[in-house]
């Protein structure tokens, strides 16, 4: 009896675990994606009512997805408290996942690109950098 209480505790523990890395993750892409329909919106409001040129967009749109999955990372891995490399990662995948599947669907047509790469890779070391960087800002804590 008492062993079959120790396992149901244990199972609960572990679910609760996933649960919570769960959200970290998901907060962390919903972060990084309010953040990032911001950033663009105001470089869409420059590019339409200033002389800056077009072809500073793939630049531009590379540094804000960088900068906002960075800190999807950060804010992601500063609430987990380990494991910054990982949920980091995560972070920035399925961020660049959700964004090129959301733009496939709404230009109706999905094609792979050597850009669609580069967002890929963008993605994850950003995320990288990001759970690394919330890790250690957890651990002054």
């Amino acid at each position: 009896m008492e062993k079959e209480n120790m396992l149901k505790a244990n199972i609960s523990t572990e679910d609760s675990e996933i649960k919570k890395k769960i959200l970290c993750i998901v907060k962390g892409c919903t972060l990084s994606i309010v953040l990032s329909i911001i950033l663009l919106t105001i470089y869409a409001l420059l590019l339409v009512n200033t002389t800056v040129s077009e072809s500073t967009m793939m630049p531009v749109v590379l540094t804000i997805t960088g900068v906002s999955i960075l800190i999807g990372g950060t804010v992601s891995a500063r609430k987990l408290r380990k494991n910054g490399l990982i949920y980091g990662g995560i972070v920035g995948l399925v961020y660049v996942i959700t964004l090129y599947l959301a733009s496939s669907i709404s230009m109706v047509g999905f094609s792979l690109s050597i850009n669609s790469f580069i967002m890929l890779a963008v993605g994850g070391i950003a995320g990288i950098i990001g759970g690394i960087i919330g890790v250690n800002l957890s651990a002054k804590k």
